[in-house]
């Protein structure tokens, strides 16, 4: 809720702090005296459109500030946050800072939570909020989208439980409806990139590439390109391990041999010679084992002449080929072929997909036919008690022929709220045709429309402040009473702020403000000069009742209206207790 108001250079307002609070605050005072200049103020503070003919007269500026007072979960609180700024928390509730700067250029700045921000995040901000209903201007409830909200609202869980079924079963069939669509259009592009795909894996299906061979048979190339050269060091190799010629010592296998037998002499004499004797047997059995595989490598080269690298070089090329097309190696070759088999079972499976998602459409379509006419009938129920408890409210707020009609058309597309339009009507008497809201009535009508809805929408669709502009315009009397009367009932779910003319309203205030208009006329020796301020007041329970006697007789020292005034006072306190 707002804690405080506090104006600077608006109109005829120098400086000006509000001191507000839960429960019904009234602004009064006589007529130029600045009391619109509040409701311009809040305005501001929502994002409304600067005027620079509205700053004061020979200041820079003008200003408005507001301190509210909201649950840390509010969502402008974090809405705030994201914007830059901060909200100070005291025990368990934030404290959020909105100002507004309006230049006599004309140049405009909004700050929320002690930052610079756009001026649209107050308006944001501003839409959960306060809610401001004004002779020119009836924000809440002028858009469809806000009528159709509010109905839903009032008409509680049940309807939410049901479109919210709803809602979610019409995204799933827009879903499929779009992917239906998505196949239809590019069937024939699907169709081009299954050819595509399919002549694709083919090629590689006939070479049959397997993992890594590109790799392996580039090393095996390389090996039969230097094939005499590795036979001549495999023989000489061999040569050295077991010479060819018999009786020749000259080898690596008989001297090991030597040794070995020259130490098995002696061995039993001393451990140490013992062991090496060992290690030469098995350095002796080592060398033998390579001289054979030397052996059966020259023989296998003698088998892999030229006809094998020809071979090979064949297929080295075949494999190359995919490279170039598909993927830098063989492997990739093979992973690109998986993801590609994978695809073109998709693009073969197009038409069995689009008849499943024609009867999955169909069938969506029509649950959701029954879902939003089951919506539609829980609105139209909605939508007569609304516009019967609205109305009763309008016929005691002096406007007794009134009625406010709340039609539902429930024959529209499906959509994301089913399938109904929504429109809140006013019919000013029997007979006459029924109008949109706006229409058709004045400002001040349309004020007490306005306050008759939020009265009955207070309990379940409630804005934590309501900010009204003269409801009262045009009535007096008992009908004053009761304009007053639904006032103070709105203010015990949230808190209201009432400008107003009438003794009947103000009587019903928890806080009361008085703002009071003065002039100052003087002379420079050529000219007449002066300037006119406004000073805001809260008032105790003693002026209370003066400014209400001034406002019942313009005779606030009277003590015949002040005692009418204290009747006033004393009826506020018990006419709400009987609503």
């Amino acid at each position: 809720m707002l804690e405080e108001l506090r104006i600077r250079d608006l109109g005829v307002i120098t400086d000006a702090a509000l001191p507000l609070g839960p429960g019904l605050s009234v602004v009064t005072g006589e007529t130029g005296a600045g009391k619109t200049m509040v409701v311009t103020a809040v305005g501001l503070l929502l994002g409304a459109r600067s005027d620079a003919g509205a700053v004061r007269s020979g200041a820079k500026s003008a200003s408005a500030e507001a301190v509210l007072k909201l649950d840390p979960a509010h969502s402008a609180v974090e809405r705030a946050k994201e914007a830059g700024g901060e909200a100070e928390e005291f025990d368990g509730v934030a404290e959020l800072l909105l100002a507004r700067t309006v230049g006599a250029d004309g140049r405009s700045r909004a700050y929320v939570g002690g930052r610079a921000a756009p001026v649209g995040v107050l308006a944001e901000l501003g839409e959960s909020l306060v809610v401001v209903h004004g002779q020119s201007d009836q924000i809440r409830l002028k858009s469809a989208t806000a009528q159709r909200h509010a109905l839903d609202r009032f008409a509680g869980a049940p309807l939410a439980k049901s479109l919210g079924e709803y809602q979610e079963l019409f995204n799933h069939w827009k879903a499929i409806q779009a992917e239906l669509e998505t196949l239809r259009s590019e069937a024939r592009e699907r169709l081009r990139e299954a050819e595509s795909l399919d002549a694709d894996l083919k090629e590689i299906d006939e070479v049959d590439p397997q993992p890594g061979e590109d790799e392996t048979l580039k090393a095996e190339a390389v090996k039969l390109a230097n094939v005499e050269e590795l036979r001549l060091a495999a023989a000489a190799a061999h040569e050295s391990l077991i010479a060819e010629e018999f009786g020749d010592a000259g080898d690596a296998t008989t001297m090991v041999d030597a040794a070995k037998r020259t130490l098995e002499h002696v061995a039993e004499h001393d451990e140490e010679l013992r062991s090496a004797a060992t290690r030469l047997a098995e350095v002796g059995f080592l060398l033998n084992d390579i001289a054979a595989e030397l052996s059966s490598y020259q023989a296998a080269l003698d088998s892999e002449g030229p006809e094998r690298l020809s071979e090979i070089e064949e297929r080295r090329a075949s494999l190359a080929k995919l490279i170039r097309k598909y993927a830098p190696s063989i492997d990739e070759v093979l992973e690109w072929a998986a993801t590609a088999r994978t695809r073109l079972d998709e693009l073969q499976d197009d038409s069995t997909r689009i008849e499943s998602l024609d009867a999955e459409v169909a069938s969506a379509e029509a649950t959701l036919r029954k879902l939003a006419a089951a919506i539609t009938k829980a609105r139209l129920k909605a939508a007569k008690d609304l516009s019967a408890r609205v109305s009763a409210e309008l016929k005691a707020l002096a406007m007794a022929d009134a009625t406010l009609v709340i039609e539902v058309d429930g024959s529209g597309a499906l959509g994301p709220w089913g399938t109904d339009e929504i429109a809140f009507l006013l019919q000013p008497h029997s007979g006459a045709p029924a109008r949109p809201l706006g229409k058709g009535a004045s400002g001040g009508e349309l004020s007490r429309v306005m306050l008759a809805i939020e009265v009955v929408l207070a309990a379940v669709d409630p804005v934590p402040t309501f900010v009204f502009d003269e409801v009262d315009a045009g009535v007096g009397g008992r009908a004053a009473v009761e304009i007053g009367r639904r006032l103070a009932m709105l203010a015990r779910h949230v808190q209201v702020l009432v400008v107003t003319h009438l003794p009947q309203v103000a009587a019903f205030a928890d806080q009361h403000i008085r703002v009071t208009k003065t002039s100052v006329r003087g002379t420079d020796g050529k000219t007449t000069t002066g300037f006119t301020s406004s000073d805001v007041q809260l008032l105790s329970d003693d002026e209370r009742v003066k400014e209400l006697a001034r406002m019942l007789a313009g005779q606030e020292d009277s003590e015949s209206a002040q005692a009418h005034a204290q009747e006033l006072l004393d009826d506020a306190k018990l006419l709400p207790q009987r609503a």
